[in-house]
């Protein structure tokens, strides 16, 4: 998948500026699809040359002005066509699991802090992810929200990110209890 699909993607709620975009990533798409700033705002220059976003520029009052950008109908027709591929195999590549599999030559001290790190991250995730949910749901069961609820995609995904979230706090838990007992 592409930067700009998630950038296209993320303008189907309306015009919004780099910044905007920015923070708005880091509340929804990242729990599955990770980008800097500075990746997002040259996807952003390069999407509006091809025509796919366009740009109003919003003059502010003690404040720099902000260019705000839009989905285009090239836009549209491009994340029409994207939805239509099939996506490529998901890829994993983690950098614990290799300090994990490389433990018996490593530091098993350092490979468990970094273990209690990923639980941690993982744990601070998941309940920014539990609040995001609780917002989009704003005091529906989660089948009144899936019934009715337009747009629906961005639910979905964020379902796919506490999933993984919990996922992971469980597999940093086993991790850990194995390793402590082998220690004992």
């Amino acid at each position: 998948m592409a930067l700009r699909h998630a950038i296209l993607a993320a303008l189907l709620d309306g015009e919004a500026s780099g910044y905007d975009l920015a923070k708005g990533f880091d509340a929804s798409v990242a729990n599955f699809w990770a980008a800097t700033a500075q990746q997002l705002y040259r996807e952003l220059e390069k999407i509006e040359s091809q025509g796919l976003v366009s740009a109003r520029i919003v003059e502010q009052q003690r404040r720099p002005n902000k260019r705000l950008f839009s989905l285009t109908e090239a836009g549209r027709a491009e994340l029409h066509a994207y939805t239509t591929r099939r996506p490529k195999p998901t890829a994993v590549r983690d950098e614990l699991m290799v300090q994990v599999q490389a433990l018996e030559a490593g530091d098993p001290e350092a490979v468990r802090d970094a273990v209690r790190d990923k639980l941690e991250a993982a744990e601070t995730k998941l309940k920014r992810y539990e609040r995001l949910r609780d917002n989009m749901l704003v005091g529906r069961t989660e089948a009144e929200f899936l019934a009715a609820a337009d747009p629906v995609g961005p639910y979905l995904t964020l379902a796919r990110g506490i999933a993984f979230e919990q996922e992971n706090i469980r597999w940093c838990e086993f991790a850990l209890d194995v390793l402590a007992r082998r220690a004992g």
